[in-house]
């Protein structure tokens, strides 16, 4: 087995997935999917690297002032696109806590992102939110029955990776994947290089 041993996969929330060459799914092709979920019950994330041409502040004007360049939306999987779901980075103090807190705090993340309720006032949660600005919006996510996902690493389809915040909230996401696979260790980091065209490579 290439990766980590299914023993070795349970709770991934907050690692990266990262599309491999061999993905054989165009809506993934060279993207880095943060998990926000992932247990016996399947696995959920968001594609980090696919911005729309949609502002955010027509979406969402209430939340426009606090959204990371490029201020727009992004597309977070194939699964339900009429939902927004937003990722905030979080003051280093602060502690969301409680099942009804609009904040949940993702773990390998040192405690400094969090899914948010947009829903919620951003002026009431300011207190806790980063530097500003500290936003991100996906419409849709990218979602695995039990089992799914495990599948697809073991078929090559994935390699596993902790990333950064920095990474999370990344400026020129068009060069996410090249940059995050181009700091893997060994033999996976060449194929950052990597364009699907068999003449480029």
């Amino acid at each position: 087995m290439d990766d980590e041993s299914l023993v070795g996969r349970t709770a991934l929330t907050g690692r990266a997935l990262l599309a491999t060459p061999v993905i054989g799914d165009d809506r993934f092709a060279h993207s880095v999917i943060l998990l926000v979920e992932h247990d016996a019950t399947g696995a959920l994330g968001v594609v980090l690297d696919q911005a729309t041409a949609t502002p955010l502040d027509v979406v969402l004007p209430d939340w426009a002032a606090y959204g990371t360049p490029p201020a727009v939306v992004f597309t977070g999987g194939p699964v339900a696109n009429d939902r927004a779901l937003g990722l905030v980075r979080l003051r280093p103090d602060a502690t969301p806590t409680g099942p009804d807190h609009p904040i949940t705090a993702i773990p390998r993340l040192g405690g400094e992102v969090g899914l948010i309720d947009l829903s919620a006032d951003p002026d009431g949660l300011s207190a806790m939110l980063g530097e500003q600005p500290c936003l991100r919006v996906f419409a849709g996510y990218a979602g695995w029955s039990p089992g799914q996902l495990e599948a697809e690493m073991d078929a090559g389809a994935w390699w596993t990776a902790d990333i950064g915040v920095h990474d999370v909230f990344d400026a020129d996401p068009a060069t996410l994947w090249q940059r995050v696979v181009g700091r893997q260790p060994g033999e996976r980091a060449l194929f950052a290089r990597f364009t699907g065209d068999p003449a480029m490579n």
